[in-house]
């Protein structure tokens, strides 16, 4: 049941009756757009420079600096899974975010402080390394339950399944990752300059008071939001969902049982999805219809997860070893002014911004007009086209690389606007396959796991960074032994990214061409999204 009203009197007061009943819509959306903007503002302003803050003042190397950005960024990934069970089946929405806000500022106070703490003048500053991972994980322990539980809560204020209300939902996504792409584009501007000219502990400090401006911010609009309220029984809807594939464990051994009846009015989905994973209809013994569709829901999903894994692991490159290689690149643009190389990660954040509004308000509505699909495309081809796009950048990336390396042995330095294209092609991938996702995580999970959908989605790019972060380990160990020379040396004329980048492009076309395989298959839970 969806119920409009303020959520105070169930989350913030357990067992008060909910108040007055409040508009929502892009009153609220807007809202929400702008707390998204300031929780990204300060995310990425720590997030994109990590690698020369770990290989500069903390002194780590090139290789182990990147795997334990990736360890850390695939953490962020994963603990919205944790995060998301809890807002959906204890908290909420509300009451989670307020919480991982807290949490977040916490994580970013200490930080700053981190970067403060003296170095010795030995070798050791095991205090400092301490206090900026401990600092690290708050953070990602606050993020991680901020990011899933805002980005539903914010689609929640679109209450409705008819196509205004589909199309206000779709839209609402892409304007929500603009507003992210514009804080992400000042931040990268702003803070990074800051760290590496001023002070690293101001530059971690402003990301800081942009996240306590993003609580203050959403605390403001409590009156105006909507508050969506699902329930399908005294369970919570993880246990409901878990129960039906434990029940369809037991009862193995029984014959299949034909449920896929069109007129049984509790199916909350679409008859043509009954027809899948028909081994789980042996949980009709003691499970609900509905709650048998539902898991369905939620497995026909893993195919689909799956095989955007190799897409995550491209996007752990360009806050990695792009951003490393633009360090050693010419980054003069006049005399005694250099470019920081994290900074060139704006070139990925402008062409988002540009490109948003051209895809929402030009592109949907000619490519509606094409497909009659209201959405313009569908979201499995908006993925889809993102995913190959990645690929194509990971080839640039190589070519480019290639280059550097030739020009390198004649001792020239190659301009670090040379990396423009891989980031700009990588911009234009994100923009599909990001808010692809987001869509497809809201709208093909039961409404009562929202939340664990968008964390789901979240965490494809948990594993992503840890795969990446096995990969490295993995290539660094054996190229070392072999060729006496790592592909991830320190000195990266000796290196040869090249040669990743080139894996990489082979290995996602290899994933690309599976989740075609699985994209075609695929049914759409709602009618609305054919």
């Amino acid at each position: 049941m969806a119920l409009a009203g303020d959520e105070l009197g169930n989350t913030l007061f357990p067992g008060k009756p909910a108040v007055r009943c409040s508009p929502g819509g892009w009153k609220s959306a807007r809202l929400i757009i702008f707390v998204e903007m300031a929780e990204q503002f300060a995310f990425y302003g720590i997030s994109s420079n990590l690698i020369t803050y770990l290989t500069g003042p903390l002194g780590e190397s090139t290789a182990a600096a990147a795997v334990k950005i990736n360890t850390w960024s695939g953490t962020v990934s994963f603990l919205p899974l944790l995060w998301g069970f809890v807002a959906d089946s204890f908290l909420g929405r509300f009451r989670t975010i307020i919480i991982a806000s807290l949490l977040y500022i916490l994580g970013l106070g200490l930080l700053s402080f981190s970067a403060m703490v003296p170095s010795p003048p030995q070798d050791s500053n095991q205090l400092q390394v301490t206090l900026f991972f401990v600092s690290l994980y708050l953070i990602a322990l606050g993020e991680g339950g901020y990011t899933p539980c805002l980005k539903v809560f914010g689609a929640d204020q679109f209450v409705g399944n008819d196509l205004e209300k589909s199309k206000a939902k779709s839209s609402f996504f892409n304007w929500l990752v603009f507003g992210s792409c514009v804080s992400i584009l000042s931040t990268r501007l702003v803070s990074n300059y800051i760290q590496e000219n001023l002070s690293w502990s101001l530059g971690f400090g402003i990301p800081g008071a942009s996240m306590l401006l993003a609580l203050v911010l959403f605390l403001l609009g409590t009156k105006t939001y909507r508050f969506t309220t699902e329930r399908g029984g005294n369970k919570n809807p993880f246990a409901r969902i878990i129960h039906v594939y434990m029940e369809a464990i037991k009862n193995r051994r029984q014959p299949d049982l034909d449920l896929a009846n069109p007129n049984e009015t509790l199916l909350l989905l679409a008859h043509q999805g009954s027809k899948q994973f028909r081994f789980l209809d042996r949980a009709a013994i003691s499970c609900d219809l509905a709650e048998i569709e539902k898991a369905k829901a939620v497995l026909k999903l893993v195919p689909i997860w799956m095989s955007c894994l190799v897409y995550a692991v491209v996007c752990s490159q360009p806050y990695t070893f792009f951003t490393k290689q633009g360090s050693i690149m010419n980054r003069s643009v006049s005399p005694g002014f250099l470019v920081p190389a994290a900074t060139l990660q704006c070139v990925t954040s402008i062409i988002m911004v540009a490109f948003i509004p051209i895809y929402d308000r030009l592109l949907v509505p000619i490519a509606r007009s094409l497909t009659q699909n209201h959405l313009g495309i569908t979201m499995l081809q908006r993925i889809g086209t993102g995913i190959f796009l990645s690929i194509l950048a990971m080839v640039v990336a190589a070519l480019v690389e290639t280059k550097r390396l030739q020009t390198a042995q004649d001792d020239v330095k190659m301009s670090v606007w040379w990396l423009a294209p891989q980031y700009a092609i990588y911009g234009i991938s994100y923009v599909f396959t990001l808010i692809g996702l987001h869509e497809f995580s809201y709208d093909q999970v039961p409404s009562e796991l929202r939340s664990i959908g968008m964390a789901l989605n979240a965490s494809i790019y948990g594993v992503g960074h840890f795969l990446s972060s096995f990969m490295i380990s993995v290539i660094d160990k054996v190229t070392r032994q072999s060729c006496q020379t790592s592909w991830f040396d320190n000195d990266l004329n000796k290196a040869h990214l090249d040669y990743f980048y080139w894996l990489l492009a082979f290995v996602s076309s290899i994933c690309f061409a599976s989740y075609l395989w699985f994209a075609k298959s695929y049914v759409y839970n709602r009618p609305t999204t054919f």
